[in-house]
């Protein structure tokens, strides 16, 4: 599973808001709403977040294993 959990401490650490990533940075609401419910976006998409926020990956997502059902 696929988590941004850690984005939206990172952005808060950085002290940049939503906001300013869509307005200033030009990030897509549309990608901002798929990783609040933990879709899958592109790496390009956490590519260009990395570079706005001067980050690592493991700033940003997280890779849980799925849980199985029995």
């Amino acid at each position: 599973m696929i988590m941004y959990d850690k984005l939206w401490e990172t952005l808060e650490s950085k002290g940049v808001s939503q906001y300013k990533l869509i307005n200033t940075y030009h990030f897509s609401g549309g990608q901002l709403s798929r990783m609040k419910k933990n879709m899958h976006v592109s790496t390009r998409t956490i590519e260009k977040l990395c570079t706005i926020l001067d980050c690592g990956m493991d700033e940003i997502v997280e890779i849980t294993p799925d849980e199985k059902e029995e």
